[in-house]
């Protein structure tokens, strides 16, 4: 693949990011960065690479579908740092860098001469982005910990699914996603903090962490009234109407329709004015307190019609309803479609693919996918002439010892 030079420049555009990470927390991270304009130049494994490039349901091609998207953006540099030239390398590029990530187990990173302590020494402004489980600190730091570790450390896996069955997860990696997002937030921090003094620092985002800070109240209605909140399935209790319903054509609908008003037109739009002054329904506690009551009341509505007649309905009457979308809808969607929320990109084996664009939208400035995820070490030789000084005889000597 040829990477084209795009007129593009995003708000990050003048930083150098070297990812070390693997997987998705710390390729998610480079990934947004790399969305935005970053040069990310990803080291990984000269011999198997990110597993994330074999990672998934189906291999198409031999190839995995989701290598595009978290790859997409950044040069792939072949590079072992398990040997003392691989190690000099990466300290090498890291000393030009405005920002490292890597997600390995603590204390990896100083085993390979890669410490802060070092790095920083060449490179006072170097800011480091260290995600792994349960931070870099702590009687937990050296253990193992994948994102559904983290999940269920930090409070979600035990409130997500049925109250009558054992923890659901999300369907997606969700714990490795925000411990990504945490990180650059901490590093668009650490960036201005650095425009101000110069001095680069560590973020520590650990995944339980990360899971912990989206968990809204959970730990101080605990501490306040004793409650431990519990799986709810698709309902929070006392918030009613909030619900997925069953519709006549054996889809479902979910609607929103737990504030005040937002209830008065849905009674209205079911026909039933009568149930905006029930006293079971008629404020926001009532409704909570009867709220199973409440919705079997509206799923007996709901199932008389179909799915596209009351989206219909519902949103002439201004209540928020929408169907459980798949990814067919999504495609098929002229919302998705208005605001390009998915792009096609050529990919030299797969043709044409769509994923997801990079969010958020920023009005001066926004994000782009540039070109999807690369072969492995297909920029190994540019990146280490231009940053590392290698010769083509120098090149030729690392591959020959795999060290590239």
């Amino acid at each position: 693949m040829t990477i084209p030079t795009p007129t593009f420049a995003g708000p990050l555009a003048d930083l150098v990011v070297i990812e070390m990470g693997s997987l998705i927390a710390g390729p998610f991270c480079g990934q947004i960065l790399g969305d935005f304009g970053a040069e990310v130049i990803k080291v990984e494994d000269p011999k198997v690479g990110d597993p994330m490039r074999q990672w998934g349901r189906s291999l198409p091609h031999g190839l995995s579908p989701w290598w595009p998207v978290i790859g997409r953006n950044k040069k792939s540099v072949g590079l072992d740092l398990r040997t003392p030239e691989g190690q000099a390398i990466a300290r090498t590029l890291i000393s030009q860098a405005d920002v490292v990530i890597e997600n390995f187990r603590p204390g990896a990173m100083e085993k390979w001469g890669l410490g802060y302590d070092v790095l920083s020494k060449d490179n006072p402004g170097l800011i480091m982005a260290r995600i792994s489980g349960f931070g870099q600190t702590g009687p937990y730091s050296q253990r193992a910990g994948y994102g559904l570790i983290g999940e269920a450390m930090g409070g979600l896996r035990h409130v997500t699914g049925e109250p009558d069955r054992p923890p659901a997860r999300a369907g997606i990696s969700i714990g490795d996603s925000l411990a990504a997002m945490h990180a650059v937030m901490g590093i668009t921090m650490a960036l201005h903090h650095r425009a101000r003094t110069g001095q680069g620092q560590v973020i520590d985002a650990a995944l339980y962490e990360s899971v912990l800070a989206v968990m809204e109240n959970l730990i101080t209605e605990y501490d306040i009234t004793g409650y431990v909140r519990e799986r709810s399935g698709s309902v929070l209790p006392g918030i009613a109407p909030s619900n997925a319903y069953p519709c006549a054509n054996g889809e479902m609908i979910l609607i929103g329709g737990n504030g005040d008003n937002v209830y008065a037109r849905l009674t209205e739009a079911m026909g039933r004015p009568d149930l905006k002054v029930d006293p079971k329904f008629v404020d926001h506690a009532s409704r909570g307190a009867n709220q199973q009551e409440l919705d079997g009341i509206i799923a007996q509505w709901t199932s008389s019609h179909a799915l596209a007649d009351l989206l219909t309905l519902l949103q002439n009457q201004g209540v928020p309803a929408s169907r459980v979308f798949r990814a067919p809808d999504m495609l098929q969607d002229p919302q998705f479609t208005a605001r390009d929320s998915i792009v096609s990109v050529d990919h030299e084996v797969f043709g044409p693919i769509r994923m997801q664009n990079a969010f958020p939208k920023l009005s001066a400035t926004p994000g782009r996918v540039r070109w999807p995820g690369p072969k492995l070490g297909e920029h190994t030789d540019a990146v280490l002439a231009e940053r590392a000084g290698c010769s083509a005889e120098q090149l030729g000597t690392l591959r020959a010892r795999g060290i590239i």
